[in-house]
């Protein structure tokens, strides 16, 4: 069997297009976008200022409002902190919720190493946040909420604009990991109300090291920001450093493609096979559990537990032939499983033995069947041996 890539989630290839905008600017357009005294710095600058155009498009806001970072872990941790330090002397609370990523939740961990309380919501058992318990959770010492828009593990779409409204009714900054929505679903930063939103390069076909923070601009008041970089005065002051030239033109071309894939249609396509993958398991297999909400979801995302087999087993069972995932893997695996599933009252079972799919760009139906047929075979022969007697 060929190797298959179904963990779009983890990273995404380098589409052909990306890598080939990017590599005039390792080469013979290797300027620094800050010296723009000559011709060499200013084709640097104009190929990033033309990459922000690129990224402020797909998410539906103005070039201005573009950051560009190192990655979606910077951009979490410059909105999280950056807010939460710009108003300490309004207040140190902070709301977000019990599924954030990593990077979210170790910023606020590290903010109430400084003093700052944390109230984390925890999702319903479909792991949908609430706007009403991100309500009750605001105080009037509140100076930023933090909600993803899509869940990481899985792909749960959280209700990001009433959120974004109730927050704004209390005069609140709101902030929202959008890293695993951009490029799969349609974004628009102004329509959902967010004042802040992180996205990543690498998750949507573009080079891994390279990010972006969209830092809201067009209303009142002036959303301030504390640098946690600070050297050179790039990007307005809000990340110092020599900008990474040819990762930024990637991230651009990347969210050219991106916008031109969703209008294409590209998400009914995922949510295509995603739906033919559940039904070819379900027709093989019993004990076949969606974790979350089927809607709304990413429509490439399929997050499911499959009763009596561990998912690592499974895993190694097909040879790492097949790219799965057994929970988040941007951080190590922690030994009390994933703690998206915990907080969302999971039992012990069906958190061990939790599969998530990413589908992508270049996946086919004949692949879906595939992967099918040998994870059928995998649980088949798993319970065999921890159960002869269900053969």
């Amino acid at each position: 069997m060929a190797r298959i890539y179904f963990d779009h989630h983890a990273t995404t290839p380098v589409a052909p297009e990306v890598l080939s905008a990017m590599l005039p600017f390792f080469g013979e357009r290797f300027g620094n976008a800050g010296s723009r005294q000559h011709s060499f710095g200013q084709e640097a600058w104009e190929a990033v200022e033309k990459a922000r155009g690129e990224v402020a498009a797909l998410i539906g806001a103005s070039p201005g409002e573009i950051v560009f970072t190192s990655g979606a872990t910077e951009s979490c941790n410059l909105a999280v902190k950056g807010v939460a330090r710009s108003l300490a002397g309004r207040g140190r609370h902070l709301v977000t919720t019990a599924i954030e990523h990593a990077a979210v939740l170790e910023s606020c961990r590290s903010l109430e190493r400084e003093g700052f309380e944390v109230t984390r919501v925890a999702p319903a058992s479909d792991g949908l946040v609430s706007p009403d318990a991100v309500r009750e959770a605001l105080r009037p010492d509140t100076v930023l909420v933090a909600v993803m828009a899509a869940n990481n593990e899985i792909g749960t779409l959280q209700p990001v604009a009433e959120v974004a409204a109730l927050c704004h009714r209390q005069g609140v900054p709101f902030f929202s990991d959008a890293v695993q929505a951009v490029g799969r679903i349609a974004v628009d930063v102004d329509r959902w109300g967010v004042d802040l939103a992180s996205l990543s390069a690498h998750k949507m076909y573009g080079p891994k090291g390279v990010g972006a923070l969209y830092v809201r601009r067009s209303r009142r008041p002036k959303l301030r920001l504390a640098a946690q970089v600070q050297g050179g005065g790039q990007e307005r002051g809000l990340r110092s450093g020599t900008l990474n030239v040819p990762g930024i033109v990637g991230l651009g071309e990347a969210a050219r493609q991106a916008r031109d894939a969703l209008e294409a249609g590209e998400g009914e396509r995922l949510g295509g096979l995603r739906d033919r993958l559940l039904a070819g398991l379900r027709v093989h297999l019993d004990g076949v559990e969606v974790n979350g909400a089927l809607s709304p979801r990413l429509p490439g995302n399929l997050h499911i537990s499959i009763a009596g087999v561990e998912a690592e087993t499974l895993i190694l069972a097909m040879g790492g032939r097949v790219a799965l995932s057994s929970g988040a893997t941007c951080s190590e695996v922690e030994a009390k499983g994933s703690h998206v599933l915990r907080a969302m009252g999971l039992t012990e079972e069906r958190v061990y033995s939790a599969l998530r799919f990413g589908l992508g760009r270049y996946n086919t139906e004949a692949e879906v069947d595939v992967v099918v047929e040998a994870l059928a075979q995998a649980v088949r022969e798993a319970r065999a041996r921890s159960h002869p007697a269900r053969v």
